[in-house]
């Protein structure tokens, strides 16, 4: 089987090294995803270990489709009686890009037809759409009139870990949270700190990676848990893949430190952790008054931009001075890539450019003097 494991927009390499890091074969970054491949055992374990991938995508074919016909001509002659029984739901996404067809909603509609029209050739019983909570969802990407069609394994996206309270204001992804811990090279022992933490979210994804705990874990099930051929074997090999996970996981953690000036988020992040089962230390401090402790850590944080949360008007100097008066700490900013006037004293080890959501970012990463960083 082949594999696509879908991304944030600049997070590619770090889920490439995350899926070599956990031995999967055939790993290859791409645009908007990773690929790798194997039986689809492989891909289970994926949705169950992943911290950066957004989906885990199966290929089923790849076809011209110049016009309608040609679409639903394509899209007819897959069996997907492996995952779509008389009784499963089903919901179909599209995308396009430079192709004949242009219109998603209808490039949806087309492929839904065709898929549902086989089954009920085949069983008799037309399955039925579902938009809120699917057993099956299937993706049409139509490229220079080249069409791709995906299963995908996840079911709920996989950002969802559960934790985090839904009407957070501004919430980081956290897939986006545990890209930024890996591109910090924290080494899960020393400290780690966001001093303008919010909801928590990168301190909850970096006390899961010291613990080792599977992201998955937190789900019931996934999407491929719920496909007409999932069987008993199925299920008893789920059981065993969850209870090494959970095996695995470590008790031992580092300091975990959170501050914010606003009463409101230390809260909100007090209820994530306590959702997550993870142990931050969390107390009020605006970023002016933060203090470190004297051991090197990693420091890791998402600035307020100004367009969902307010952004304080010395924030720029704030955080120049907090860069340059602990160069022992590595130090990891997500920013936007336009308006940013954060100066530094210090030069990054690297930059790179990712999305948080719709809006342009830059991860400034700055490595510390200290010895057990200095690789």
């Amino acid at each position: 089987m082949r594999f696509f494991a879908s991304a944030a927009k600049g997070t590619e390499p770090a889920l490439r090294d995350e899926l070599r890091r956990l031995r999967f074969r055939g790993v290859r970054a791409d645009r908007g995803g990773v690929h790798f491949e194997g039986e689809w055992e492989e891909g289970y374990r994926a949705c169950l270990w992943s911290r950066i991938a957004l989906r885990v995508l199966s290929p089923l074919a790849t076809f011209e489709a110049r016009g309608e016909r040609a679409l639903y001509a394509g899209v007819r002659e897959l069996d997907l009686g492996f995952a779509l029984g008389g009784t499963q739901t089903l919901i179909v996404s599209a995308a396009c890009r430079s192709s004949q067809l242009t219109h998603t909603q209808y490039l949806s509609q087309l492929t839904k037809d065709a898929i549902v029209d086989r089954i009920r050739e085949r069983t008799g019983r037309r399955p039925n759409v579902d938009k809120r909570d699917p057993d099956v969802h299937v993706f049409v990407h139509l490229v220079n009139d080249v069409a791709t069609v995906y299963v995908d394994l996840a079911g709920e996206p996989l950002h969802r870990r559960g934790y985090r309270d839904p009407s957070a204001e501004a919430p980081l992804r956290e897939t986006l949270a545990a890209a930024l811990v890996v591109y910090s090279d924290w080494d899960e022992e020393s400290p780690l700190c966001d001093p303008l933490c919010g909801s928590g979210t990168i301190l909850i994804e970096g006390a899961l990676i010291a613990r080792r705990v599977a992201p998955g874990l937190s789900r019931q099930r996934f999407g491929f848990e719920r496909w007409a051929s999932f069987d008993e074997s199925g299920r008893a090999r789920m059981v065993e893949l969850r209870g090494a996970a959970k095996a695995a996981e470590r008790t031992e953690m580092p300091a975990v430190l959170g501050r914010d000036a606003a009463p409101a988020a230390i809260e909100a992040a007090k209820a994530s952790a306590r959702r997550a089962g993870v142990k931050l230390e969390l107390a009020v401090t605006p970023l002016k008054d933060l203090k470190l402790p004297e051991t090197p850590g990693a420091l890791i944080t998402n600035p307020p931009y100004g367009r969902r949360l307010e952004r304080g008007p010395n924030l720029e100097q704030e955080l120049a001075r907090l860069v340059d008066g602990h160069p022992a700490w590595n130090v990891t900013l997500l920013l936007p890539a336009e308006g940013d006037r954060t100066r530094t004293h210090r030069r990054p080890s690297s930059v790179r450019q990712v999305f948080n959501g719709d809006i342009e970012c830059v991860v400034r990463c700055y490595a510390g003097s200290a010895a057990k960083f200095s690789a």
